[in-house]
């Protein structure tokens, strides 16, 4: 059989189409056959190579890190003075640098404490110290920082913090009304100064007068007779705790006069009398209308040393209208004795600044061989800036047929 040349062409053109329409899916099946490389972890992004999307040698952009995430149930109240802890979970703490509490003081004082794996739980924690957990409350918001020193507000903000009510005792309630109603004022430093005559004593027996006395033979008898008067002059310092302790404070002062004391010679000069003395005080609240005050007196007199002491009780208002029912007594010996007070005073509080207190005391102060009655008054104006000033005037005498005025003043400023 002759097969033509023409034949022969046609065919080897016919299995060459057929080997061509075969070739694609063959490659196809085979690419998808082989398995896939696995992708790299964590790795940062290569520099894009000559011709990748972007213009030659523009960067890829990284990769967002996640958002980190507080779970936390919000404090609503707190004691005073006690460490408040907020607990809380924290999301994608791989991406982690710290978390902290930033919180707002009662005083306005912006602060932050850091947050830490509490040891007893898996939970975090963040602890508002007790000296910063004040009345009437605090604020607090939760911040996360990202490793790459992006911060977040995870519970509240800065701008809009969450609040925390405080809630204080009753003594401190009382603190700060009392506080608030004396101007913030605890210190107060007082001056004052008083000139008392009880008119002229005589003694109740005749002494014989003393060598070279003008007008008085040595050994001659006369009855005694001398000006009863002193005067005084003190300084003090109070300051005020209003808690159970009140207020302390110590006063310093000099007194000086005559008195009619029998020393066995009719000597003018053996009548002077006078005392230096300084004096530590306390006063407790024993509760919100009743104070106890306590006194230690040390001084030295023409005498000696001596010791003394006092107290108060004061019934009202401490700083308002109140009466106060006290005693006082310097020298606890016949040998050191100096004199006694038992007083009653009634503080009325006229108007906003001023005071007016009627005062009833009986007194063998100082040096006298019988007690005498002293009606006197102080009146007190409160001045601007925590500036008092004051005045007394009164009566006193030992013997109905004797008596004498008294003068005083006194100033203070408190801060």
């Amino acid at each position: 059989m002759v097969i033509s040349k023409t034949s022969w062409s046609g065919r080897l053109l016919a299995a060459a189409t057929t080997l061509t329409m075969l070739s694609g899916p063959a490659r196809a099946w085979a690419q998808e056959a082989r398995p896939a490389a696995p992708a790299a972890q964590a790795a940062p992004p290569a520099p894009p190579a000559e011709g990748a999307s972007g213009s030659p040698g523009s960067p890829l952009a990284r990769a967002e890190l996640p958002v980190p995430r507080a779970e936390h149930a919000p404090v609503s109240s707190a004691r005073v003075h006690e460490d408040l802890r907020l607990a809380m979970s924290l999301d994608h703490g791989e991406v982690l640098r710290s978390a902290s509490v930033v919180y707002r003081t009662a005083r306005g004082e912006l602060r932050m404490v850091p947050v830490l794996r509490s040891a007893a739980s898996a939970e975090y924690v963040g602890i508002i110290p007790a000296d910063d957990v004040a009345a009437p409350g605090i604020a607090y918001a939760i911040e996360l920082e990202r490793t790459d020193g992006k911060r977040f507000a995870a519970f509240a903000s800065r701008a809009d913090p969450h609040p925390v009510l405080v809630l204080e005792d009753h003594t401190d309630a009382r603190e700060r009304a009392l506080l608030k109603r004396l101007g913030g004022r605890r210190s107060v430093v007082t001056a004052g100064a008083e000139l008392v005559r009880f008119g002229t004593t005589s003694g109740t027996q005749a002494i014989p007068c003393a060598a070279g006395q003008t007008g008085c033979p040595a050994g001659a008898l006369r009855v005694p007779s001398v000006d009863d008067q002193f005067w005084r002059v003190e300084a003090g310092y109070t300051y005020r705790p209003l808690r159970t302790v009140a207020e302390f404070g110590l006063r310093i002062g000099v007194v000086r006069g005559t008195s009619l004391v029998t020393l066995g010679a009719l000597d003018a000069g053996k009548y002077k009398v006078g005392l230096n003395y300084a004096a530590p005080s306390v006063r407790f609240r024993m509760a919100d209308a009743w104070h106890l005050d306590l006194e230690i007196v040390t001084s030295i007199s023409e005498i000696g040393f001596s010791v003394g002491g006092g107290g108060a009780l004061l019934i009202g208002d401490p700083y308002g209208t109140r009466l106060t029912l006290g005693a006082e007594a310097v020298g606890l010996s016949a040998a050191t004795y100096f004199g006694s007070r038992f007083y009653t005073r009634l503080d009325l509080q006229v108007v906003d600044r001023v005071t007016v207190a009627p005062v009833l005391e009986v007194t063998d102060m100082p040096h006298a061989e019988a007690f005498g009655v002293r009606l006197y008054g102080d009146a007190t104006v409160a001045l601007p800036h925590g500036f008092t000033v004051g005045l007394r005037a009164g009566y006193q005498a030992r013997k109905s047929t004797s008596g004498g005025v008294a003068l005083g003043s006194t100033a203070s400023f408190a801060f």
